[in-house]
């Protein structure tokens, strides 16, 4: 018996019955050689850590456009925020952990720049619209990895990065529980970076939620997560208790009202969605502007498929770049 091995008959013997086992895997599209040391699911959490579009999330928007602080959240901070609380709810309700790491760390790949704003820039411009879950799904199955095969991560990997949003349903019981974590998450450090930017005050948070959840970050964590811990264990499905529930969907509508629309946060969101939209409809009219790997996808993709996925794929610095290149004069510096 391998160490692969080993690990797989140790979960057997100490996961809930309703975690997923990685020697149950529904498989891969493209089959290969097991690992004599990882599971398929460890396998898969690697692959997604050392892929070209995990790197590029650092540079990414989570609220705030690329923010000069060094200690606002971007949309790498927040994978890693969200993978460390999936983790911590999967171990103590004895689900698998390393399926429940590789859904968090991939969830959020097909993120565009600017955040939710460069997202809803590209749902309104094209043909089918645009999700970011369905573009991190496109990213796993066809951008990353070679010969547009992708990184050819299992099946229950890719359900769970899918169906990450509210309106999924996740397959497996580590899907759901990163889905919440997800939320979890935003929630509490937009809030905290929603304070350190001045955008809100703490003592101006709901004072309902405050006597449920806990008047501190990590007091507000710490509630949520032991309370889906304390209704969920040895259940089929993932929850929160109703007082935890409320003030949980409570605050995610504060912010909204407060931070999320309309706030001095959001003063430069309509320069990002026109910069998009201008990217877009350049690179539309002249393909053969396309970096050559992108340029590659034509054969089997639409020009339109083609352009989203070279926008949705740019940090915020590089989508600024890109748009000086194209549309910015440069000086001329000849003597």
């Amino acid at each position: 018996m391998n160490i692969r091995e080993s690990v797989e008959s140790l979960e057997k013997r100490i996961l809930s019955k309703y975690a997923a086992l990685s020697s149950k895997t529904r498989g891969r599209r493209y089959p290969i050689k097991a690992c004599e040391i990882r599971t398929d699911f460890q396998r898969d959490r690697d692959r997604i850590i050392h892929c070209k579009a995990f790197r590029r999330l650092k540079h990414k928007t989570q609220v705030f456009l690329a923010p000069k602080g060094d200690h606002y959240r971007t949309r790498l901070t927040h994978t890693l925020e969200v993978a460390q609380i999936a983790r911590t709810m999967a171990r103590a309700l004895r689900l698998n952990e390393d399926l429940t790491e590789a859904i968090a760390l991939g969830h959020d790949l097909g993120h565009t720049p600017f955040g939710h704003c460069g997202e809803k820039a590209l749902n309104e411009i094209l043909p089918n619209g645009f999700k970011h879950n369905v573009q991190s799904l496109r990213v796993v199955e066809v951008l990353e990895g070679k010969e547009n095969k992708g990184l050819n991560l299992v099946w229950e990997v890719r359900d769970g990065i899918l169906n990450h949003t509210e309106t999924g349903v996740p397959s497996t019981m580590e899907g759901k529980l990163v889905r919440l974590a997800d939320r979890i998450a935003y929630i509490n450090h937009d809030i905290d970076d929603a304070v350190r930017a001045g955008i809100i005050k703490e003592d101006r948070l709901p004072r309902d939620c405050v006597e449920i959840l806990g008047s501190s970050h990590g007091e507000r964590i710490n509630t949520m997560i032991t309370d889906v811990i304390t209704n969920s264990i040895d259940k089929p499905e993932i929850s929160m208790s109703e007082d935890v529930a409320y003030a949980t969907h409570r605050l995610r509508e504060f912010m909204f009202q407060n931070v999320y629309i309309n706030s001095i946060a959001k003063a430069e969101e309509k320069k990002a969605q026109n910069l998009i939209i201008q990217l877009y409809d350049f690179f539309m009219d002249h393909p053969e502007k396309l970096p050559q790997d992108m340029k590659s996808l034509l054969k089997d993709f639409c020009l339109s498929q083609v352009v989203c996925d070279y926008i949705a794929g740019m940090t915020d610095r590089y989508a600024i770049e890109e748009y000086r290149r194209i549309f910015i004069p440069s000086p001329w510096n000849r003597y």
